[in-house]
This record gives C-alpha cells, structure tokens and sequence, in this order.
C-alpha cells in the first residue's frame, strides 16, 4: 500500500453522491494497492482457474452517514486484474472500473525479510510497484494513519441512478513499514494526467499487510 497526498479537487468530481471525501489530520489520500486474491468463491462457489489472482488498484476514501454513525469507505479509480473475466464479473456484480492486463507477482519472505512484487504489462512494457520491509509484522495502532487508511470497510460506486454501496469485511490487519519501495509506471497512461503530478511526489507512507480472509457482500443501489 503506497499512500499519497492528494488535492481534493482532483478526486471531488469522482465522489460517489451521498458520499464526502474522508480526511485525516484535514489531509486525504490515493493509494496504490496491490492484492494476491487466494481461493477467490463468487456467491460461495469457486470459479475454475479463476480462484487465484493478483489486483492491483487505484482508490481514495469517503464517507457516508448512516444513522448516527459515518460509514467510512473507499472509491476505486482504476483496477488491474490478469484475466478479462474476471473484469467483466466484476464490473457486472459492482460496477468498478476493472481493466484487464497480464500480471504476475512475486512474494518473497525469508529470515524477517520480506519483498513483494506486483507487475502488469501494457503493450510490451512491464510496469511494477514492489515493497520490502523486515522483521515482524505490527498491529495497527488506534487512531493512527495506517488505521485511516486500512479500516474502511464500504465500497462506493458512481452509477447512473446515483450510488452504489457494498461492505467488506476483514480482521484487523497488522503491517510491516516499507523500509524500501518503488512504483515504475507511466501514471498519465494508467490513471490519468490529473494524478502524474500527486503520484510523482514521495508517498506520506508505505507498507505492506498481512493478508487475511475477506468477505465481500452484494451491492446495493442507494
């Protein structure tokens, strides 16, 4: 996870209605993230050789109120997956801006050493984000930026009729501070050109989480 700054003008028109940009410290953020999805089921069946896979995606965070308490959730800008069902799935069951690409990851954990590697390839050339970190992996303290941006547990959809809503859940997860990263890609070409500039800048953080399993429920059309 790669967290950057971000002016909330660049992000405001991609904020789901009913939604608000989500701040901490009266700062928000973009993220790069990269997943491994393992013995992936949609609506509890596993899917032949579509079960393991690597995402990589762009995302920012929101809020919506609900009751008297905020719903704190995410906004996917762009999702890299290696297989185009996978994308169509997707984009059928959650309307989220997947795009399908040749992946490949490498995960490397020896001796409270740890290296990760995401890679995708557009055209012929293959772009990467790619983390190391040691020794044991930490709790999230409360209160804390890795607690903002790992503990929002909604998705948020702009559709035609307005907004979409779906909740994930997941145990709290504990996280190495990157001691070494590096993103190498052409961001105007994947993201856009509003996002070079934010994503050229140093990270305000880096880390990687332990995985965990996570449960992804149906949408729904607010």
């Amino acid at each position: 996870m790669l967290n950057y700054v971000v002016d909330p003008r660049l992000i405001q028109p991609l904020v789901p209605p009913g939604t608000e940009i989500d701040y901490e410290n009266n700062q928000t953020f973009v993220s790069i993230v990269g997943f491994l999805f393992l013995e992936t089921r949609l609506l509890g069946l596993p899917i032949p050789l579509h079960r393991n896979f690597e995402e990589v995606n762009l995302r920012f965070y929101v809020r919506k109120k609900s009751a008297d308490t905020w719903r704190r959730g995410v906004v996917f800008i762009r999702e890299l997956v290696p297989r185009r069902a996978i994308a169509l799935v997707a984009r059928a069951f959650y309307g989220e801006n997947y795009v399908a690409l040749p992946m490949k990851h490498d995960v490397e954990h020896v001796d409270l050493c740890l290296n990760v590697e995401y890679s995708w390839r557009r055209g012929r050339k293959w772009e990467s984000l790619n983390m190391t970190g040691t020794g044991e992996a930490q709790p999230i303290p409360a209160g804390s930026h890795a607690e903002f941006i790992t503990e929002h547990y909604w998705g948020y959809t702009c559709v035609r009729n307005g907004c979409s809503e779906y909740r994930v859940e997941h145990p709290r997860w504990k996280i190495w501070n990157a001691t070494n990263f590096k993103f190498d890609a052409d961001v105007t070409a994947l993201y856009g050109e509003q996002f070079a500039e934010t994503l050229s800048q140093p990270p305000r953080s880096a880390f990687i989480a332990d995985g965990s399993p996570i449960e992804i429920w149906r949408r729904e059309i607010l």
